[in-house]
């Protein structure tokens, strides 16, 4: 017993610590930019279940058991229908691959919104439970008291702690001692007031703005809170409860519990159902977010525990809600599976690479930047990509920030209003460099026609990370994925890596991407041209090395796209092997070199009169002189195209550099370009097409059926004026 009781004593400190993690983890502004649908339909559920709930067992109170408070009971059992287990609905979202998607964005919102109504009416109902109503009022008044304490003292002493920290550097241990220790007094505070140290722990967590101190709370405390004490708070309140209890004792009063408990399960999903209807959401988005926001946790189990111990709820309706609490966590996974995996595997989209898409056409990218160094180079080759009110582009732009401070991964969408406010120069760490991200693209957005920009951040650890990019991309119909490579320029001019995890994430979205991938590396791409003193009419000048190959197709494809603005100059260089290939090419590798004839031809004879586009034969015999010519080829240009993979026919051109190669991912001519050894200062995009097959729609490349002159007018697009990269 003794060891009993100090393993309880450890719980219930955990469990302070648990609700601080959770009120940290908590982004108000989530909230805020998701608008008024995600907070009415959290709000709806909530007040809906809690309600139907307390009204059905108010109704049938006399069939409880007589030991205890019934009405105060009743209360406690609406109050945890009404909760939901935010830190278990994260990562069931994770799990089932909605967490990225329009639906995991609004759970988790209305989550939120959820348990700010919850916390309310568990305070009501603990005010309620005394007998006195004097002590009822002292806890209400008292409680609102402390909270409007820590909105309008707290929170200013925390953002100003914040804003003093250097941008770039972490919150000391003294910084995060000092909000363990105001968090602990905090606690006391309200466990004298009646109202429980865990929630004077939770509003303190809630209170720290998003930043370093934040971030250094959460990275100190999480291991030991999540990995130990947590676990043994599950454990002692599992030890607490008896099955047996449920049908042993009064079989009557747990049968009452359970229709109050569905009761108010099913409230909370057509309450959510009908609300989200109002806001157009399909039937199947709508009953997932109801059976989601039912998912229950260590949120509800805290609840039970306090009723437990005020003598409001007695051991066997104890042991019926951490059954019930079971079965709807379990529940909530397969039935989130069953109506949103299947209907994602159906939805699909043709233009999921460049050579399909048409160019009158809106062109979709989705553009990945990891700091601020990144921005200019993004910008610069999306004005490259060419961007006309014909012929638009729609640009997500994904901050990819390394998961700290949080249990699971987020996906935070930034709304116009946000971004039209000026960047703090207090902001530190990833919000500041967010803020200054998301800023220069709404400045490029707003200057430059026929360019819409949704900025966005994804917080995730950088092993899993590729999921919820290549999650995003399919979500959008997105055409092309831009990930800068895991290298940056240094002084020098040579190539230096920021973080190893990245060349893993890099090959990851390769690896798994539903749509084209390019890998930008940069060397000085947005800066001003150093050949534009040669031709006074073009800004840039790029290189296309041609092999052959899907994905030299899709190189190809993007330089198609680029020439259409009269301020870019390419160069298409096609390596041409002088002796035939022994043995004799494959039917396989014949298609594969008429594929590539054809869509060469197509391009030369639709820019026969475009005076920037030139085209080179290099004709070659080993894979010295291929390395030879493209060394020639010197820092003539500012942006070299490559494919990332080249086809079977130039094998011979390109021996022996795969074996050699730093880094594969880029494939053989990428990797030469790419290497410390290749004496060259000119940025390179790594092409890389996709080629996986959809439903009903063929392969890309030209098939038989295609009809020639509507290949012809698909590529006529009238040459657009340049929009300069401000």
């Amino acid at each position: 017993m003794r060891s009993l009781l100090t393993l309880e004593t450890v719980a219930q400190l955990g469990l302070i610590y648990f609700l601080f993690l959770v009120g940290v983890e908590t982004d108000s502004q989530v909230i805020h930019r998701s608008g008024q649908k995600a907070f009415i339909i959290g709000a709806a559920g909530a007040i809906l279940s809690f309600g139907i709930s307390a009204a059905a067992g108010l109704a049938l109170r006399n069939f409880l058991s007589q030991g205890m408070k019934r009405i105060s009971c009743v209360l406690f059992i609406g109050v945890c229908n009404s909760a939901t287990a935010f830190p278990v609905l994260a990562q069931i979202l994770a799990k089932t691959k909605l967490l990225n998607s329009e639906i995991g964005r609004i759970t988790i919102s209305a989550a939120m919104a959820n348990n700010a109504i919850m916390w309310i009416l568990f305070t009501l109902a603990l005010s309620v439970s005394e007998y006195d109503p004097l002590s009822s009022l002292w806890i209400t008044l008292s409680g609102f008291a402390f909270v409007t304490f820590c909105i309008v003292f707290v929170r200013p002493v925390m953002r100003r702690l914040v804003q003093r920290i250097p941008e770039g550097q972490l919150a000391s241990d003294f910084h995060v001692c000092l909000l363990l220790s105001f968090m602990m007094l905090a606690g006391v505070l309200t466990e004298a007031i009646g109202i429980y140290a865990i929630t004077g722990a939770f509003l303190v967590g809630f209170m720290i703005p998003n930043g370093p101190v934040k971030v250094a709370v959460s990275e100190k405390t999480h291991d030991i809170v999540y990995g130990i004490m947590m676990p043994l708070y599950c454990i002692i309140s599992g030890l607490k409860t008896d099955l047996t209890l449920i049908h042993r004792n009064n079989a009557q009063a747990a049968a009452i519990i359970i229709l109050v408990s569905v009761l108010g399960a099913v409230a909370k999903i057509v309450g959510i159902f009908i609300v989200s209807g109002m806001y157009t959401m399909t039937l199947r988005d709508g009953l997932t977010l109801g059976f989601l926001l039912n998912s229950r946790g260590l949120i509800e189990l805290l609840i039970l525990n306090i009723g437990r111990i005020k003598q409001l709820v007695d051991e066997q309706s104890f042991s019926v809600m951490v059954l019930i609490s079971v079965v709807m966590t379990v529940v909530t996974t397969p039935v989130a599976s069953y109506l949103q995996r299947p209907l994602r595997r159906i939805v699909g989209y043709k233009r999921r690479n460049l050579q399909r898409s048409k160019p009158d056409m809106e062109l979709r990218v989705l553009a990945c930047v990891h700091n601020t160094r990144n921005v200019p180079s993004i910008i610069t080759l999306l004005d490259v990509t060419c961007p006309t009110k014909r012929s638009p582009i729609f640009v997500y732009v994904v901050h990819l920030i390394e998961l700290a401070g949080r249990t699971s991964t987020m996906l935070i969408v930034h709304s116009s209003d946000h971004l039209h406010q000026r960047p703090t120069m207090g902001a530190s760490g990833p919000q500041g460099q967010g803020n200054h991200i998301f800023h220069a693209f709404d400045k490029y957005e707003r200057q430059t026609g026929g360019v819409s920009v949704q900025t966005l951040s994804i917080i995730s650890p950088y092993s899993s990370m590729h999921e919820d990019i290549c999650s995003l991309a399919e979500d959008k119909h997105v055409t092309i994925i831009i990930i800068p490579f895991h290298k940056q320029q240094t002084v020098d001019g040579g190539l230096e890596p920021i973080n190893p995890n990245l060349k893993i994430m890099n090959e990851n979205v390769l690896a798994n991407s539903p749509c084209s991938v390019g890998i930008l590396i940069d060397r000085g791409l947005s800066s001003k041209s150093r050949h534009a003193s040669e031709d006074h009419h073009l800004s840039r000048r790029i290189a296309l090395l041609f092999f052959g190959g899907t994905d030299d197709r899709e190189a190809l494809a993007y330089c198609w796209r680029a020439v259409e603005n009269p301020s870019i100059g390419l160069t298409v260089v096609r390596f041409v092997p002088v002796h035939e290939p022994s043995p004799p090419p494959s039917a396989l590798e014949l298609q594969e070199a008429k594929l590539d004839d054809d869509y060469l031809n197509e391009f030369r004879v639709r820019n026969a009169s475009n005076d920037s586009v030139v085209y080179v034969d290099q004709v070659t015999s080993s894979t010295e002189e291929t390395v030879a010519a493209i060394r020639a080829m010197g820092d003539t240009h500012d942006l070299y195209v490559v494919g990332r993979s080249q086809s079977e026919a130039a094998t011979s051109l390109t021996a022996g550099l795969t074996e050699w190669a730093e880094c594969p991912e880029l494939g053989p001519i990428g990797d030469l370009l790419a290497s410390s050894d290749f004496a060259m200062s000119v940025s390179v995009l790594v092409v890389h097409q996709y080629v996986g097959t959809i439903p009903g729609v063929p392969p890309p490349g030209p098939t038989a059926g295609d009809d020639g002159e509507q290949r012809f007018m698909n590529h006529v697009n009238p040459k657009a004026s340049f929009a300069a990269t401000t």
